[in-house]
This record gives C-alpha cells, sequence and structure tokens, in this order.
C-alpha cells in the first residue's frame, strides 16, 4: 500500500488562494480543444435560425460603406487621400469592425457565462480568447470582400512592401480589443451599468479614430484637436492598416510603437484585474 505521506504527481491541481499574476497559460494550451469548441459554438449559435446566416458576415460592412460613402464622401465630401470612396471606407470598417467585436463582445463574459463558469472548472482566459478567435473568422471572411473591391480597383492605388506587416496589425487589434474588454468585464460585475453604455462608447469612440476620414484631413480641418485623435491607439493600426494595403495613410514607426506599447499596457492590465476578479465573481454576479 502506497504511502500517503509520499509525494504524488497530479495533472491538475486546484487551489483555492493563488497569487494575481499567477495566469497559468500553460492551462490555455491544455484546453486548447475546448477554446475551438467554444468557437465552433460562438459561430453556429449566432447565425442559428437566420434566413441568411454567414451571408450577413457580407451584408453588414457592405450597407456600412455604402451609407458611409453617401453620407461622408458625397454629402460632406471629407477628403479621402486620393482613394475611391468605397475602398477607403471598406477597409476602415473591416478593421474597426473586428476590433469592436472583440471590444463589446468579450466585456460582457462574466454576464453571459455565470452558469457554466459555477459548476465546472476550466482556465476563464478560455471564453474571451474563444470570442477573439471566432471573430477572426468572420474578420477573414470580410477580408475576401475587401480583397474583391482591391482588385475592382486595382489601378487606384499601389500595394507598397509594408504589406508584410499587415499580420502583425490584425494582431494588434485583437489584442487591444480584449485587453479593453477583460477590464470592462470584470468591472461589470459590479457596475451592471457599464454593459449599457460598452456599445454606444464604442459608436462614439469609432468617430475619434480615422475610420471615416484619414489622419491627414483631421490634421488639415482640425488641427488644434488631432492630437487627440492621434491619441487613440486605433488611429495609429487603421492607418497602418490603410497603408499595408492600400499605400494611403500615415505609418510611421513612432505612431504604431504608441499603439503598441500602449496595447500591451492594457492587455496586461486586463488579463491581472480578470484573474483576480474571475475568484470570486459568482458571489457579486
Amino acid at each position: 500500500m502506497r504511502d500517503s505521506s509520499q509525494s504524488q504527481d497530479w495533472d491538475l491541481v486546484i487551489k483555492g488562494h493563488t497569487s494575481l499574476f499567477d495566469i497559468k497559460f500553460r492551462d490555455l494550451w491544455h484546453y486548447r480543444d475546448l477554446l475551438f469548441l467554444f468557437v465552433k459554438r460562438d459561430f453556429i449559435s449566432f447565425y442559428k435560425q437566420t434566413v441568411l446566416g454567414p451571408l450577413w458576415f457580407f451584408i453588414q460592412p457592405i450597407f456600412t460603406t455604402l451609407v458611409f460613402t453617401f453620407i461622408f464622401g458625397n454629402l460632406a465630401n471629407i477628403g479621402v487621400d486620393g482613394l475611391p470612396h468605397f475602398l477607403f471606407y471598406l477597409s476602415g470598417i473591416t478593421a474597426w469592425n473586428y476590433f469592436a467585436d472583440c471590444l463589446t463582445k468579450t466585456s460582457t463574459v462574466f454576464r453571459d457565462n455565470a452558469n457554466i463558469f459555477g459548476k465546472v472548472y476550466f482556465p476563464r482566459l478560455i471564453m474571451p480568447l474563444s470570442i477573439v478567435v471566432s471573430n477572426l473568422v468572420r474578420f477573414g471572411v470580410q477580408m475576401i470582400l475587401l480583397v474583391g473591391a482591391m482588385v475592382y480597383y486595382y489601378n487606384k492605388f499601389e500595394m507598397p512592401i509594408a504589406v508584410v506587416f499587415f499580420p502583425f496589425l490584425v494582431v494588434l487589434m485583437a489584442l487591444l480589443g480584449l485587453g479593453l474588454g477583460l477590464i470592462i468585464t470584470a468591472m461589470t460585475t459590479k457596475y451592471r451599468d457599464l454593459t449599457f453604455l460598452v456599445t454606444f462608447g464604442v459608436q462614439l469612440l469609432m468617430y475619434g479614430t480615422t475610420v471615416i476620414y484619414p489622419l491627414s484631413e483631421a490634421k488639415a480641418k482640425f488641427s488644434s484637436m488631432a492630437w487627440l485623435i492621434e491619441m487613440n491607439p486605433m488611429t495609429g493600426i487603421i492607418e497602418a492598416f490603410r497603408y499595408c494595403l492600400l499605400g494611403k495613410g500615415e505609418f510611421t514607426l513612432s505612431s504604431i510603437g504608441y499603439s503598441t506599447a500602449v496595447t500591451v499596457v492594457i492587455l496586461f492590465l486586463g488579463i491581472i484585474i480578470f484573474n483576480k476578479t474571475e475568484k470570486n465573481f459568482v458571489d457579486t454576479i
């Protein structure tokens, strides 16, 4: 009979009290199958019992782009750095939608999954990560639409060598949306009112980002306020996104470096706050 005092090696040890910085990233890899299961669930449940199904991936950005083209391009006559209006707005919307979806859907993780979190153990960070990955599928489909528009307007722009930075920009958008979403979802366990402000706040933030106008236009017409737009980390990302694909926009090491630094700080704070909150959120939600 084995001595009970003898040390044993366990596959999984669950502790009630752990350090604030004990994130357990290794567990995320062990539960990777669960991650993909959540991704599949999100994709199927979102379009279940819809008539058009995944076609909404294309319909939403097309209609939004057409509205922006008519209002901001034709009526307001806002400059677009010499690009076709449809292509300019579609590129901005494609990038912004991915960031906004990651943020808004992550911001309700605790509220939407309280029943699951209270019944079974798994690394809680798996849930927001699955949202980022499932939104990446949607982003990829919308990129097909953007590439199609680029082919149609192939003689209206030149794609620079900086296109190699495109994957890095996608990662930045995902991590920035994830970090902000983790902070907000932790706060909503005590302050439910935040859930009503997130959607409105994200829409308002879009107008403070270079989605419907280029940074050069903001500097020309609102020189005294342009610095506020530049302080938005998504401004540098979207400007670089357009430059990498369409050759238009302000892509500098300082702007993308600033966006990267802000993203890293926000992601770090988000993970720490999320890790602290998930230990006792069931008692407060």
